[in-house]
């Protein structure tokens, strides 16, 4: 299929102004913001959006950053793309590491893995159904994302309410979003979503299940989408970094909100549902949507290790040391390389050996998956340390920016705290502030705990590694083993060892072929 140009690339200027289009109900701090694109206690969070639509424009990252939509023919935003073979896998990884490297957390890739899972889901759906309309319908909704260009919130962490409780046992229904009217034409939903990436700055929010729906939670099987400004909802936001602090040197420009999203009787037109009931499939939505966003949960925090590493190298430099030469220094920098290289070689794994779904489209290999993010999301602490073990103290001893031009004590302070004389205090000051906001302020502990908990706990990563690595497989293995006497014992007097199908022959089995990539 021959490639057109498609709907507008927009840049990040333009989609600043875009949001001017919608008029959202949302509150920071207890105010309700009269201009989402205007308030300056958005602005980090917009700007680091707007570097996927930059990046785009650039001629050197139109390979990552660019890519054809296999059911249009038209070129696409990466963070917009169903992914077609393994290569689009490696270039969304690599993409998200090459935009989390510059923003922090870019936020947008949220948008490409639900539209991904989505489309799976539709396909699957439409299989079981023995229709075409969900997919149809999906398609249509995203040809008309990708021709405007759009950015999408996710808005699949509910509530939840009581824990121990399903959703359909809860005291209070609206802990989870569900279907409350079904019509002719849509359905209308209430509920609260809990914590959705960027919602204030959307075009739209694509609203998912968060878990695994039983006959009886059939009401709250439901995933649709629906414009930032539609009636009935409500947006209740943090503040997107830390604006106008001035010694958050890095947060101050680009940040991330999170907000708790009540909806109250929303209403949906049909073109925009994609699940209204269909309990059985939320498992698969579900975890395919988690695959997805753990795989590109790796790219990011990649990034954000970039930062780490780059900004590590200059504080040691700053003050007044090798670190070639300085062997605990050396080692730790090694040890921090070793934990950002070694999640990201997961994710390369996962794109590799990434898997064909019945509808066409390729997802992560799971296991990879789940392990690259699981790794990242314990050692984001370690991360942290290690920065501060090359850095030093001053990074959160340094006195405050406003010092360095106060006339009684600027001078003394650049006199006594410069570590060598070819690197000016100013810089070792601005690196010191720089590395304290990425590590050691609110902006540091939030990366914590979205690294530990963004995309599922350890706990959901470590049940879906355990449910998906073939133990089996291994087991018959060393059982192979055994019965051919590499571990013989003699006579024990132990039954034989049960052997699986295909795993007695003698000389080992041939494990299936790889799949081949699509043709572009």
């Amino acid at each position: 299929m021959g490639l057109t140009s498609g709907g507008t690339l927009l840049t990040a200027e333009e989609y600043h102004e875009s949001l001017r289009a919608y008029q959202p109900k949302v509150f920071i701090d207890g105010d309700r913001v009269e201009s989402v694109a205007d308030d300056p206690r958005l602005a980090p969070g917009i700007r680091a959006v707007g570097v996927t639509y930059d990046f785009a424009q650039r001629v050197e990252f139109g390979g990552l950053m660019l890519a054809e939509q296999q059911t249009s023919g038209k070129q696409v935003n990466r963070m917009l793309h169903i992914n077609r073979h393994t290569e689009d896998l490696l270039s969304k990884l690599e993409a998200v590491r090459l935009l989390c490297r510059e923003s922090g957390c870019a936020q947008r890739y949220l948008t490409h893995d639900a539209l991904n899972a989505i489309f799976q889901s539709t396909h699957r759906l439409d299989e079981n159904q023995g229709s075409g309309e969900y997919l149809e319908r999906f398609l249509a909704y995203l040809h008309g994302v990708q021709d405007k260009d759009l950015t999408l919130g996710v808005a699949m962490t509910d509530a939840k309410g009581e824990r121990s409780l399903r959703p359909h046992s809860q005291s209070n229904p609206d802990t989870y979003v569900h279907i409350v009217e079904r019509r002719s034409d849509g359905i209308v939903i209430s509920g609260t979503k809990a914590i959705v990436t960027g919602a204030p700055y959307m075009h739209e929010l694509l609203v998912m299940p968060c878990r695994t729906m039983i006959e009886a939670d059939a009401d709250f099987a439901v995933c649709c989408a629906v414009p930032l400004d539609v009636a009935g909802l409500t947006i209740i936001s943090r503040v997107a970094g830390r604006p106008g602090e001035a010694d958050a040197k890095f947060s101050a420009k680009y940040g991330q909100s999170t907000a708790v999203c009540q909806f109250d009787k929303v209403f949906v037109p049909w073109d925009r549902v994609f699940m209204a009931g269909e309990w059985e499939h939320t498992e698969h939505l579900v975890t395919s949507y988690a695959n997805h966003h753990r795989h590109s949960c790796i790219g990011a925090r990649a990034g954000f290790g970039d930062l780490l590493i780059g900004a590590g190298s200059l504080m040691t430099e700053a003050n007044g040391l090798d670190i070639e030469t300085v062997p605990h220094l050396r080692d730790s920098m090694v040890e921090l390389i070793k934990i950002v290289e070694g999640f990201f070689a997961c994710g390369v794994a996962s794109s590799v050996y990434g898997v064909q779904d019945p509808c066409g489209s390729f997802m992560p290999e799971p296991v990879f998956s789940n392990v690259g993010k699981l790794l990242l999301a314990t050692q984001i602490y370690d991360m942290h340390r290690i920065a501060h073990e090359v850095s030093g103290g001053l990074i959160v001893a340094l006195p405050g920016p406003d010092e360095d031009h106060n006339p009684h004590t600027a001078g003394d302070l650049a006199a006594v705290l410069g570590a060598r004389p070819d690197v000016p205090y100013a810089q070792r000051a601005e690196v010191s502030r720089l590395l304290g906001d990425l590590t050691a302020s609110s902006t540091g502990g939030w990366y914590s705990v979205i690294s530990l908990h963004g995309g599922g706990s350890p706990q959901a990563m470590k049940r879906e590694i355990f449910r998906r690595y073939p133990i089996e497989e291994r087991r018959a293995l060393v059982e192979r083993l055994l019965d051919r006497g590499v571990a013989d014992t003699g006579e024990s007097g132990a039954p034989p060892r049960a052997r699986q199908p295909g795993q007695c022959c003698t000389t080992g089995c041939v494990p299936p072929a790889l799949p081949q990539d699509a043709p572009d």
